[in-house]
């Protein structure tokens, strides 16, 4: 009989992380490596980094060089990751960005650029690995949610629009798919340090207020996410839908 650590074993499955080049991607990606699994790193920018680094665990890894909100760019996607490795198995919406301006100074671009990346192209790739899954009878879709999937934040109108849809849809996905095999999830980091956050740490009286509220005292890294996407992707979690998954250290509860 397995033993309870088997069930997060991903050895033979197929995955695709978007935004997989740097960050929090790119820890998720060698996590779900490190555990056995074949990856297809996605991200506008070159991934070979990440390529290289799954390699040297033993593990096959191919990249696709794509803008995510390109017409055909989600087919493209799942047509890569089924030439590499003959199916997709676990799905890692992480890529995403953000804008920020006062409210009444926001532009209608900048609502458009961070609405059609974080959200609609989020959609639009998980409708798509979703068609190979259902037919198997299993899968397992993760988007990277956010602390403003909870709160309002300020500067960030589109950003909060964005990330609160990705735990909206992560429930609908769950309700639709769930019946299906498929498990649908996603993790809400907190203040992580990455260049999302830079111009946050960067000033001096916002950083501190942040670590001040941080029971943890300190900012997340990276790394603080592979045992959770792990989690998520593996038969550990199969009973777990719908949900999205703080992993801010200990940020809400306060």
């Amino acid at each position: 009989m397995s033993g309870i650590l088997d069930r997060f074993k991903l050895d033979g499955k197929a995955a695709i992380v978007t935004g997989a080049a740097r960050g929090l991607g790119q820890a998720m990606a060698l996590a779900l490596a490190e555990a056995g699994a074949d990856v297809l790193a996605v991200d506008v920018l070159d991934a070979g980094e990440t390529r290289e680094k799954i390699r040297a665990l033993g593990r096959r890894c191919e990249t696709l060089t794509i803008n995510l909100t390109a017409p055909d760019a989600p087919t493209e996607v799942v047509l890569k990751a089924v030439a590499a490795f003959g199916t997709v198995d676990i799905l890692v919406n992480n890529a995403g960005i953000i804008r920020r301006a006062d409210f009444l100074d926001f532009s209608e671009q900048d609502w458009d650029d961070v609405m059609d990346l974080n959200i609609k192209a989020l959609f639009l790739l998980s409708q798509a690995a979703a068609r190979i899954m259902v037919p198997r009878g299993q899968g397992k879709i993760i988007s990277v949610a956010s602390m403003l999937s909870f709160q309002g934040g300020i500067r960030v109108p589109s950003y909060t629009s964005s990330k609160s849809a990705v735990m909206g849809l992560t429930r609908l996905m769950a309700c639709e798919l769930g019946p299906k095999g498929i498990r649908a999830n996603a993790i809400a980091p907190g203040y992580m340090a990455t260049d999302n956050t830079t111009a946050l740490r960067a000033d001096a009286a916002r950083n501190q207020a942040i670590l001040d509220r941080i029971p943890a005292g300190r900012w997340g890294t990276p790394d603080d996410l592979k045992g959770t996407v792990v989690f998520l992707a593996s038969a550990a979690s199969d009973y777990l839908n719908g949900h999205t998954l703080a992993v801010d250290g200990g940020w809400l509860a306060r």
